[in-house]
C-alpha cells in the first residue's frame, strides 16, 4: 500500500523537494488496468495536454497523498513512473466521472523545478 517508484530517466540526484517547497511537474495519469500493456488503463489528466506543467507545494495536503509521498523522493529532472494505491489516491470515493471508485493510479512524472520554501531561487531542471 502506498507509493512505488520505478526511475525512468534520473535526475541530478541532489536536489530533491522538501515538505512547503514549490515544485512544476509535468505528469500524465491513467487508472491501472492490468489487461492493458505496461498497466495503462484510462488517461484520465496529462499537464502536457495543458501545455504546462503543474505548480504546486508539495507535502502540505493540497495534492493527493501519493504525490505528496512521491515526489519528494524525486531528484531535480527525474523522470518517473509513481503507482499509488487507492488508499494514497482518490480512495472509496475516486473522482466521478474520470476515476472509478478503489482504483490503482499509474504517473509518469517529470520533476522540472523546485523553489525552496521562503527562496525566490528556482531550481530548474
Amino acid at each position: 500500500m502506498g507509493v512505488t517508484k520505478h526511475i525512468l530517466a534520473p535526475g541530478n540526484g541532489t536536489d530533491n523537494p522538501n515538505v512547503g517547497d514549490e515544485i512544476a511537474m509535468h505528469y500524465t495519469g491513467w487508472v491501472y488496468d492490468p489487461s492493458k500493456p505496461e498497466g495503462k488503463g484510462n488517461k484520465f489528466d496529462s499537464s502536457y495536454d495543458r501545455g504546462q506543467p503543474l505548480k504546486a507545494s508539495i507535502g502540505i495536503k493540497r495534492l493527493i497523498k501519493g504525490w505528496d509521498e512521491g515526489v519528494p523522493q524525486m531528484s531535480l529532472g527525474e523522470k518517473a513512473l509513481l503507482t499509488i494505491t487507492p488508499d494514497y489516491g482518490y480512495g472509496a470515493q475516486g473522482f466521478p466521472g474520470l476515476i472509478p471508485p478503489n482504483s490503482t493510479l499509474l504517473f509518469d512524472v517529470h520533476l522540472v523545478s523546485i523553489q525552496r520554501k521562503g527562496s525566490t531561487t528556482i531550481l530548474k531542471a
